[in-house]
């Protein structure tokens, strides 16, 4: 996510309320070792390089996804990649932007 795309949508805080509010399910892009130091709880996993894999798999879900990870820019890769293939999909950016909102 650049500077810029902050002023092409909506304020973030209130996307990732609105998509927790569909049920949405976290996902973490985060390598291993990230995801151990710290994550949501209930959140799912998926390293981002896994994530052309995994498409069927989270498309199996049937929820909205808010894609996060340590600083928004694999998550923004990642929410990119799951919209181009068809799933409700935002980038919640650093994993600790949406454990705000699950307090």
């Amino acid at each position: 996510m650049g500077f810029l795309d902050l002023f092409k949508k909506k304020n973030m805080s209130v996307e990732i309320k609105e998509y927790l509010a569909k049920d949405a399910v976290v996902l973490d892009v985060r390598t291993l070792e990230e995801w151990n130091e710290g994550h949501i709880p209930n959140s799912k996993h998926i390293v981002l390089t896994v994530i052309p894999l995994e498409v069927e798999k989270i498309k199996s879900w049937n929820k909205p996804i808010i894609a996060v990870c340590r600083s928004g820019g694999r998550s923004g890769q990642a929410a990119q990649f799951l919209q181009q293939h068809g799933v409700d999909v935002i980038n919640g950016g650093p994993w600790q932007n949406v454990a705000k909102h699950l307090e």
